[in-house]
């Protein structure tokens, strides 16, 4: 496992402090599921740019066979049932 250092801004800190303190036992815990969830999100929106958005294939598919499409790879991406 790797070690890394960040500086946060004081007002970013103490919010992250009420908010990990429910769920979290410590910092690094609350930013590993940060960044976990990050690369997730950008992963799935990679999916949905690539149907919706300026990545949008040319070709005559509908709307809806576009949604299924990516629901299809993203299911099978994420290997979900």
């Amino acid at each position: 496992m790797r070690s890394i250092t960040i500086k946060v801004e004081d007002l970013l800190f103490v919010e992250m402090q009420k908010a990990l303190k429910p769920l979290y036992t410590t910092k690094t815990e609350f930013i590993r599921e940060a960044i976990r969830d990050k690369l997730k999100k950008q992963e799935t929106d990679y999916y949905l740019r690539k149907y919706f958005g300026s990545l949008k294939p040319k070709n005559d598919l509908t709307d809806r066979e576009l949604r299924e499409l990516a629901g299809k790879e993203l299911f099978e991406k994420f290997n979900l049932d």
